[in-house]
Protein backbone atom coordinates (compact mmCIF):
# COMPACT_ATOMS: atom_id res chain seq x y z
CA UNK A 1 0.00 0.00 0.00
CA UNK A 2 0.81 3.68 -0.74
CA UNK A 3 -0.97 4.91 1.85
CA UNK A 4 -3.76 3.61 4.30
CA UNK A 5 -7.49 5.05 3.14
CA UNK A 6 -10.58 3.29 5.00
CA UNK A 7 -12.49 3.26 1.79
CA UNK A 8 -9.93 0.65 0.28
CA UNK A 9 -9.00 -1.26 2.61
CA UNK A 10 -10.61 -5.13 4.96
CA UNK A 11 -11.12 -4.94 8.47
CA UNK A 12 -8.21 -7.32 8.63
CA UNK A 13 -5.84 -4.83 6.67
CA UNK A 14 -7.27 -2.00 9.29
CA UNK A 15 -6.11 -4.16 12.01
CA UNK A 16 -2.40 -4.78 11.09
CA UNK A 17 -2.49 -0.83 9.81
CA UNK A 18 -3.48 0.20 13.53
CA UNK A 19 0.21 -1.03 14.53
CA UNK A 20 1.46 1.92 12.79
CA UNK A 21 -0.88 4.37 12.38
CA UNK A 22 -0.86 7.85 15.00
CA UNK A 23 -3.03 10.28 12.77
CA UNK A 24 -6.34 10.07 10.92
CA UNK A 25 -7.06 12.56 8.57
CA UNK A 26 -10.40 13.04 8.39
CA UNK A 27 -11.34 15.43 5.15
CA UNK A 28 -13.83 18.05 5.29
CA UNK A 29 -15.53 19.52 2.46
CA UNK A 30 -19.14 21.44 1.62
CA UNK A 31 -21.39 20.34 -1.61
CA UNK A 32 -22.25 24.03 -2.29
CA UNK A 33 -22.01 25.96 -5.42
CA UNK A 34 -18.86 27.12 -7.17
CA UNK A 35 -20.03 29.72 -9.78
CA UNK A 36 -20.36 28.58 -13.71
CA UNK A 37 -17.27 27.10 -14.07
CA UNK A 38 -17.03 24.46 -11.21
CA UNK A 39 -19.45 21.67 -10.05
CA UNK A 40 -20.56 21.75 -6.87
CA UNK A 41 -18.78 18.33 -5.10
CA UNK A 42 -15.59 20.74 -5.86
CA UNK A 43 -14.70 21.58 -2.11
CA UNK A 44 -15.32 17.43 -0.82
CA UNK A 45 -13.10 16.33 -3.78
CA UNK A 46 -10.38 18.67 -3.47
CA UNK A 47 -10.13 17.47 0.56
CA UNK A 48 -10.01 14.68 -0.64
CA UNK A 49 -7.84 14.70 -2.86
CA UNK A 50 -5.45 16.42 -0.28
CA UNK A 51 -6.03 13.88 2.45
CA UNK A 52 -4.90 11.17 -0.36
CA UNK A 53 -1.43 12.42 -1.11
CA UNK A 54 -1.34 13.60 2.36
CA UNK A 55 -1.42 10.40 4.16
CA UNK A 56 1.39 8.96 1.17
CA UNK A 57 3.91 12.09 2.51
CA UNK A 58 2.98 10.51 5.69
CA UNK A 59 2.62 6.67 5.06
CA UNK A 60 2.30 4.33 7.22
CA UNK A 61 1.56 6.70 10.51
CA UNK A 62 -1.78 7.88 9.14
CA UNK A 63 -4.46 7.19 7.91
CA UNK A 64 -7.16 8.87 5.91
CA UNK A 65 -11.20 8.23 6.62
CA UNK A 66 -13.89 8.98 4.50
CA UNK A 67 -14.61 12.39 3.51
CA UNK A 68 -17.29 14.10 5.13
CA UNK A 69 -18.50 15.84 1.68
CA UNK A 70 -21.05 18.45 2.92
CA UNK A 71 -20.33 21.29 5.14
CA UNK A 72 -22.15 24.70 6.86
CA UNK A 73 -23.10 26.56 3.64
CA UNK A 74 -26.08 28.66 4.77
CA UNK A 75 -24.49 31.46 2.35
CA UNK A 76 -25.08 29.58 -0.42
CA UNK A 77 -28.25 28.67 -0.28
CA UNK A 78 -29.77 30.71 -2.74
CA UNK A 79 -27.59 29.43 -5.60
CA UNK A 80 -29.86 26.16 -6.84
CA UNK A 81 -28.11 22.96 -5.42
CA UNK A 82 -26.40 23.87 -2.15
CA UNK A 83 -26.68 21.42 0.59
CA UNK A 84 -25.68 22.91 3.86
CA UNK A 85 -25.00 21.06 7.09
CA UNK A 86 -25.93 23.53 10.40
CA UNK A 87 -23.23 23.72 12.94
CA UNK A 88 -24.02 21.54 15.57
CA UNK A 89 -25.08 18.99 13.31
CA UNK A 90 -21.14 19.12 11.19
CA UNK A 91 -19.65 18.73 15.10
CA UNK A 92 -22.46 15.54 15.90
CA UNK A 93 -20.82 13.93 12.52
CA UNK A 94 -17.25 14.89 13.14
CA UNK A 95 -17.88 13.04 17.22
CA UNK A 96 -19.08 9.95 15.73
CA UNK A 97 -16.30 9.48 13.64
CA UNK A 98 -13.57 10.37 16.38
CA UNK A 99 -15.49 8.83 18.96
CA UNK A 100 -15.62 5.82 16.62
CA UNK A 101 -11.77 5.49 15.99
CA UNK A 102 -11.17 6.36 19.28
CA UNK A 103 -12.51 2.77 20.03
CA UNK A 104 -9.79 0.94 17.57
CA UNK A 105 -6.86 3.05 19.63
CA UNK A 106 -6.17 6.17 17.07
CA UNK A 107 -6.19 9.15 19.55
CA UNK A 108 -4.74 12.06 17.19
CA UNK A 109 -6.99 13.71 14.49
CA UNK A 110 -6.54 16.14 11.83
CA UNK A 111 -10.10 17.46 10.28
CA UNK A 112 -8.32 18.55 6.61
CA UNK A 113 -10.98 21.18 5.60
CA UNK A 114 -11.57 22.40 2.12
CA UNK A 115 -14.70 24.99 2.81
CA UNK A 116 -13.50 28.09 4.51
CA UNK A 117 -17.06 28.50 6.00
CA UNK A 118 -16.42 25.36 7.94
CA UNK A 119 -13.35 26.83 9.72
CA UNK A 120 -15.36 28.33 12.46
CA UNK A 121 -16.95 25.26 13.83
CA UNK A 122 -14.26 23.22 13.18
CA UNK A 123 -12.44 25.79 15.84
CA UNK A 124 -15.48 24.84 17.85
CA UNK A 125 -14.62 20.92 17.50
CA UNK A 126 -11.00 20.56 18.02
CA UNK A 127 -11.26 22.26 21.53
CA UNK A 128 -14.61 20.88 22.57
CA UNK A 129 -14.08 16.99 21.28
CA UNK A 130 -10.27 17.10 22.50
CA UNK A 131 -11.26 18.30 25.98
CA UNK A 132 -14.34 16.17 26.02
CA UNK A 133 -12.63 12.80 24.55
CA UNK A 134 -9.23 13.13 25.47
CA UNK A 135 -8.01 13.16 22.06
CA UNK A 136 -6.26 15.49 19.91
CA UNK A 137 -8.24 17.18 17.16
CA UNK A 138 -6.70 19.64 15.34
CA UNK A 139 -7.66 21.53 12.23
CA UNK A 140 -6.13 22.68 8.89
CA UNK A 141 -7.40 24.58 5.74
CA UNK A 142 -6.11 22.67 2.52
CA UNK A 143 -3.90 24.82 1.09
CA UNK A 144 -3.75 27.86 3.38
CA UNK A 145 -0.25 27.11 4.39
CA UNK A 146 0.94 27.86 1.02
CA UNK A 147 1.71 31.32 1.15
CA UNK A 148 4.74 31.82 -0.90
CA UNK A 149 2.85 30.58 -4.17
CA UNK A 150 -0.15 32.55 -3.48
CA UNK A 151 1.60 35.62 -3.70
CA UNK A 152 3.64 34.69 -6.66
CA UNK A 153 0.93 33.50 -8.36
CA UNK A 154 -2.12 34.99 -7.13
CA UNK A 155 -3.35 39.03 -7.32
CA UNK A 156 -7.26 39.79 -7.37
CA UNK A 157 -7.88 41.54 -3.96
CA UNK A 158 -10.98 38.90 -3.43
CA UNK A 159 -9.93 35.69 -4.16
CA UNK A 160 -10.99 32.47 -2.37
CA UNK A 161 -13.62 30.58 -3.83
CA UNK A 162 -14.18 29.46 -7.65
CA UNK A 163 -11.18 31.78 -8.02
CA UNK A 164 -7.95 31.68 -10.08
CA UNK A 165 -6.59 29.77 -6.79
CA UNK A 166 -9.36 27.28 -6.32
CA UNK A 167 -9.60 26.45 -9.91
CA UNK A 168 -5.66 26.18 -10.39
CA UNK A 169 -5.96 23.74 -7.73
CA UNK A 170 -8.37 21.58 -8.78
CA UNK A 171 -6.84 21.79 -12.36
CA UNK A 172 -3.91 19.86 -10.47
CA UNK A 173 -5.61 17.59 -8.51
CA UNK A 174 -9.29 17.06 -10.47
CA UNK A 175 -9.28 18.54 -13.37
CA UNK A 176 -12.92 17.05 -14.39
CA UNK A 177 -14.41 19.65 -11.57
CA UNK A 178 -13.94 22.54 -13.93
CA UNK A 179 -15.51 23.75 -16.70
CA UNK A 180 -13.07 25.33 -19.19
CA UNK A 181 -15.91 26.44 -21.71
CA UNK A 182 -17.38 28.52 -18.88
CA UNK A 183 -14.67 30.16 -16.82
CA UNK A 184 -15.45 33.69 -15.70
CA UNK A 185 -14.47 36.45 -13.39
CA UNK A 186 -16.10 36.63 -10.18
CA UNK A 187 -19.00 39.38 -11.20
CA UNK A 188 -18.71 41.43 -7.88
CA UNK A 189 -21.12 44.54 -7.06
CA UNK A 190 -20.54 47.00 -3.89
CA UNK A 191 -22.60 46.55 -0.81
CA UNK A 192 -22.42 45.85 2.85
CA UNK A 193 -20.53 42.48 2.35
CA UNK A 194 -17.94 44.74 1.97
CA UNK A 195 -17.43 45.73 5.96
CA UNK A 196 -18.35 42.50 7.07
CA UNK A 197 -15.39 40.52 5.31
CA UNK A 198 -12.29 39.31 7.64
CA UNK A 199 -10.18 41.73 8.70
CA UNK A 200 -13.16 44.65 9.53
CA UNK A 201 -13.86 46.13 12.94
CA UNK A 202 -17.35 44.14 12.80
CA UNK A 203 -17.88 40.78 10.57
CA UNK A 204 -20.91 38.91 10.37
CA UNK A 205 -23.14 36.83 7.93
CA UNK A 206 -24.25 37.77 4.33
CA UNK A 207 -25.09 36.19 1.45
CA UNK A 208 -22.76 35.00 -1.29
CA UNK A 209 -25.35 36.82 -4.17
CA UNK A 210 -24.61 40.10 -2.25
CA UNK A 211 -21.22 39.86 -2.82
CA UNK A 212 -21.01 38.34 -6.73
CA UNK A 213 -23.85 37.72 -9.16
CA UNK A 214 -22.13 34.87 -10.68
CA UNK A 215 -21.30 32.91 -7.26
CA UNK A 216 -17.66 33.30 -7.84
CA UNK A 217 -14.78 35.80 -6.78
CA UNK A 218 -11.38 36.62 -8.21
CA UNK A 219 -10.19 36.05 -11.56
CA UNK A 220 -10.78 32.31 -12.46
CA UNK A 221 -9.73 33.28 -16.36
CA UNK A 222 -6.06 33.28 -14.95
CA UNK A 223 -6.27 29.75 -13.18
CA UNK A 224 -3.70 26.72 -14.35
CA UNK A 225 -2.46 23.76 -13.55
CA UNK A 226 1.00 24.99 -12.86
CA UNK A 227 -0.62 27.51 -10.48
CA UNK A 228 -2.27 24.37 -8.89
CA UNK A 229 0.56 22.44 -8.62
CA UNK A 230 2.74 24.82 -7.37
CA UNK A 231 0.25 25.94 -4.55
CA UNK A 232 -1.14 21.99 -3.65
CA UNK A 233 2.67 21.19 -2.89
CA UNK A 234 3.54 23.52 -1.25
CA UNK A 235 1.09 22.85 1.46
CA UNK A 236 1.38 19.48 1.33
CA UNK A 237 4.88 19.74 2.37
CA UNK A 238 4.04 22.62 5.25
CA UNK A 239 1.39 19.81 6.43
CA UNK A 240 3.29 17.35 6.59
CA UNK A 241 6.26 18.93 8.44
CA UNK A 242 3.79 20.01 11.05
CA UNK A 243 2.68 16.89 11.58
CA UNK A 244 5.50 15.15 11.95
CA UNK A 245 6.64 17.69 14.59
CA UNK A 246 4.10 16.93 16.70
CA UNK A 247 4.78 13.12 16.37
CA UNK A 248 8.35 13.72 17.30
CA UNK A 249 7.06 15.85 20.11
CA UNK A 250 4.67 12.67 21.73
CA UNK A 251 7.92 10.79 21.26
CA UNK A 252 10.37 13.18 23.17
CA UNK A 253 7.56 13.57 26.14
CA UNK A 254 6.68 9.83 26.23
CA UNK A 255 10.40 8.76 26.59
Amino acid sequence: MERYDLTEMTWEEVRAALEEVKVAIIPVGAHEQHGPHMVESCDAVLATEMAKRLSEKLFPQVMMTPTINMGVSPHHLNFPGTISLKSSTLIAVIRDVVESLQQHGIKKFLLLNSHGGNQSTLNVASTSLSNELDVEVYYAKTTASAKESMETNIHSTLFGHSCEREVSEALYLAPYLVRLDRIEKGDIQPGRWEMLRPGNPIQGPYKYEEMTKNGCIGDATKASEEIGRQVVEEALDHLATSIQKLLIKETVSNS
